[in-house]
């Protein structure tokens, strides 16, 4: 974007570099079925159901503001559609994916309107009521199990892709295909005015406010938003497990915790902190899984150490120190000494880096 005298860009030396790089892994993750087994494929299509997760989650808690714990309630409502979908409308199991993102859209559009009479920590334990709520509904679906759940049936798999290593193929493209659209719808909605505003919204509410931001209506659209990328990685996420129970598809621990966990040692507020976190969790759990019940208490010692020790998270660091982006997501204008000389212009830092959560 341009105006006489000045000029808004969004790229950095860091954030092309960061680009290129990120778009040749894009190229490497695509060709993994023909590198790697089925254990990795399993492993890599996890991390990017993560990833998608915990950077929806960023954008609404670390741009938006929203706490949420109660993020489990839209995976379990994706998942739970899949098999509706699938079983009772006889949909094809990949259709029912985008699907249940919109359905889950319909579904939040009302659900805000409860959630966001509540504040602070009261919208936050709000959430998880609401998830407790869809848990105890879905488990009066006798049609699909009730409490202890179903399976996806066979003809249903099967028509999915005739081998199962097809299947897994499937499954792996889909994920990071996910992924790599979550990603990138963020850095659009980044990029444009709602992302002023919600750079706005998270500095400060209050001063956004009284400058005209629609603050009520930015953070239903990121909410909105949020609940059915949630939604379509929950039916993804299930699509994979071919089974699904109440206890399962509502697990605060599975879809909530591990997500937050992930954004706060990566950095809330940037959308490389998601990334980075999940690199780090999955780093951390094969590590530590052999640990048994110990392996929750040492995310949970790593994670107060981060807090206090790097309250803006490792990617913050980084960030602070080095100037760094992987994304072109930083506002920066440049005004011209003259305008229409042609001479270099001088540059602006335009957006200040994310409040310290």
């Amino acid at each position: 974007m341009s105006m006489p005298g000045f000029r808004v860009e969004h790229a950095t030396p860091s954030s092309r570099v960061g680009t290129v790089i990120f778009l040749a892994l894009l190229v490497v993750l695509a060709a993994a079925p023909l590198w790697g087994d089925r254990q990795n494929l399993r492993l890599l299509s996890e991390m990017f159901t993560y990833m998608a997760l915990a950077s929806l989650w960023n954008l609404l808690a670390g741009y938006a503001g929203l706490v949420s714990v109660g993020q489990q309630a839209y995976v379990g409502l994706g998942a739970y559609l899949l098999f509706g979908l699938a079983i009772f409308g006889g949909i094809h199991p990949l259709l029912t994916i985008p699907l249940a993102g919109l359905i889950a859209a319909v579904v939040a559009v009302p659900v805000a309107g409860i959630m966001f009479r509540l504040r602070g920590h009261y919208f936050a334990i709000g959430t998880w009521v609401m998830a407790e709520v869809f848990r105890l509904l879905a488990s009066q679906v006798s049609a699909l199990g009730g409490g202890s759940g179903t399976s996806l049936p066979a003809n249903i798999v099967v028509d999915m892709a005739s081998s199962r290593t097809m299947r897994e193929f499937l499954i792996y493209w889909v994920a990071l295909a996910l992924m790599v659209g979550i990603i990138g719808g963020i850095v659009v909605l980044l990029r444009s005015r709602y992302g002023l505003a919600l750079t706005a919204i998270r500095d400060n509410e209050l001063a956004a406010r009284s400058n005209g931001v629609d603050v009520a209506r930015t953070k239903l659209v990121v909410y909105v938003v949020t609940a059915a990328g949630t939604a379509m990685i929950g039916a993804l996420v299930f699509l994979q497990k071919l089974r699904i129970s109440p206890d399962t598809a509502f697990s605060v621990n599975d879809w909530t915790a591990f997500v937050i966990f992930i954004t706060v040692i990566g950095g809330i507020g940037r959308l490389e902190g998601p990334i980075i976190g999940t690199i780090i969790f999955f780093m951390l759990r094969q590590t530590l899984a052999d640990f048994g019940a110990i392996y929750l208490l040492m995310l949970g010692a790593v994670a107060i150490v981060v807090m206090l020790k790097a309250p803006k998270g490792l990617w913050g660091i980084l960030a602070d120190r080095y100037g760094w982006q992987l994304f072109p997501l930083e506002r920066r204008v440049h005004f011209d000494a003259a305008a229409g000389s042609g001479r270099h212009a001088k540059t602006e830092k335009q957006d200040t880096p994310p409040a310290s959560s």
